[in-house]
């Protein structure tokens, strides 16, 4: 499944970071454009041609899942309304997350897959991270729309509180296969909750796990924890989210925004007055609470 989908290893190389494998750094990033060249932007052509093309990851629930044309999810939402600001009609141009973020961009951004498929005009989910800025020239990152932050939900009727991971021994525990997240739970302490972690396919399916009794507790993201609360009918007393940072993953999350080539100056100026519009008419918080989750300041 795509999140910072969102770093899925402890690694120092933001080059070594992808959708799946990022749990995100802290960021300072700088004017929106700082390394945007002179160069006119491609606005003109794509408003030509009367369409956005937007790059979204696969099997990212909750923000961008399902087959084709019928993809739902918040990136899916925020790329329709993105596209309505502009007056423009969308495309949806879905992908499978690389080993990389760097492949991500340049598969999808500024350059194309070898296979064929892509650049977008825009993609969305996108680290806005000081280290990926600087090692993605090619591209511009900016626009955070949200924050993601790492999370343990639980059943406090099986595991009544938390303070640190030293509470988790002997309990049932789930987390996402193939994430940073897993990894660092399993390695915790010398691999001290190992045996007692089962993997799913998606974070989403970990948290669902505590929901339906099958686990006590869940490492995940905010945004997945809340989505399978509102898949199951809304959050109950018994469920509670407590932050419990692990070594290696920063407490206070990560932002997302998107990226587009770098000289494309028009268009993310166009971009960032169609977000602005989002937020001001209020349509962006009504679509987090659509796809029930929270509107964080990125």
């Amino acid at each position: 499944m795509p999140s910072f989908r969102d770093l899925n290893q402890t690694q120092t190389s933001t080059g070594g970071i992808s959708r799946r494998r990022s749990l995100g750094f802290l960021m300072a990033l700088g004017a929106p454009f700082a390394h945007a060249q002179t160069e006119l932007a491609d606005l003109a052509k794509i408003k030509s041609n009367g369409t956005l093309k937007v790059a979204l990851y696969k099997d990212n629930a909750p923000f961008s899942s399902g087959p084709g044309d019928e993809m739902a999810g918040l990136d899916v939402g925020l790329a329709e309304g993105l596209a309505r600001q502009m007056n423009l009609k969308l495309s949806f141009l879905p992908f499978d997350a690389g080993e990389k973020m760097n492949d991500d961009l340049r598969n999808m951004v500024w350059r194309g897959h070898y296979m064929g498929y892509g650049p977008a005009d825009i993609m969305l989910h996108v680290p806005v991270d000081k280290h990926l800025i600087q090692q993605n020239r090619q591209v511009l990152i900016f626009a955070p729309y949200m924050r993601q932050v790492q999370v343990l939900l639980h059943d406090t009727r099986k595991l009544p509180e938390v303070n640190g991971p030293e509470d988790l021994k002997g309990h049932r525990l789930s987390a996402e296969r193939g994430t940073g997240t897993a990894s660092v739970l399993m390695g915790h302490n010398g691999g001290m909750l190992r045996t007692q972690v089962v993997l799913h396919n998606s974070g989403v399916g970990a948290a669902k796990a505590v929901l339906d009794g099958q686990a006590d507790a869940a490492y995940v993201l905010r945004s997945q924890a809340e989505s399978a609360m509102a898949l199951a009918g809304g959050k109950q007393a018994q469920w509670v989210m407590t932050s419990m940072p692990l070594s290696g993953i920063p407490e206070n999350g990560w932002p997302l925004g998107m990226a587009i080539k770098a000289e494309n100056k028009e268009l993310g100026q166009a971009l960032e007055v169609a977000m602005k519009g989002l937020r001001d008419s209020g349509e962006l918080l009504a679509l987090f609470k659509k796809n029930g989750l929270t509107l964080t300041a990125p």
